[in-house]
């Protein structure tokens, strides 16, 4: 199985800068895909991001496979002018928490910061066969047992 790329790797910044251009061609478009519009804001075309590149694919299917406690979320604190980003404590009833003051004016943008700041504290080894477990419902991720 490939392992996640590490910090300061060629492979790693190339993920990083793919991401990047797929933030950019999606500002003006509602919602976030990691893809490239043929052009700025249009989504008649598009290539590229996950369609075409299987290591940021793989990185961003890990990161969603990942346990909700901890991760980072988008916060929206003034409908469509103002988010922040917040983390989950994935204790159901406990509210995120922001983890900075930074407050984003722009939906895109937080996307990107928020990939970045997932992408630093993925493991090396996250979603490796050996630390896969079957179902979604187990004592340890605070679901009631039935």
């Amino acid at each position: 199985m490939i392992s996640i790329p590490k910090k300061g790797t060629p492979e790693r910044e190339e993920l990083i800068r793919l991401h990047k251009e797929c933030v950019e061609s999606m500002k003006g478009v509602a919602g976030f895909s990691v893809l490239k519009c043929g052009a700025p804001g249009d989504t008649t075309v598009v290539s590229g991001g996950v369609h075409e590149h299987p290591v940021l694919r793989r990185v961003l299917l890990r990161m969603r496979g990942e346990s909700p406690k901890g991760k980072l979320i988008v916060i929206c604190t003034k409908i469509d002018k103002e988010w922040r980003i917040g983390r989950l404590s994935g204790i159901r009833g406990v509210p995120p928490v922001f983890v900075n003051d930074k407050v984003y004016t722009d939906e895109q943008e937080i996307q990107h910061d928020i990939f970045v700041m997932r992408l630093d504290e993925l493991p090396e080894t996250a979603g490796m066969p050996e630390h896969f477990t079957e179902g979604w419902k187990h004592r340890d991720d605070n679901w009631p047992v039935t």
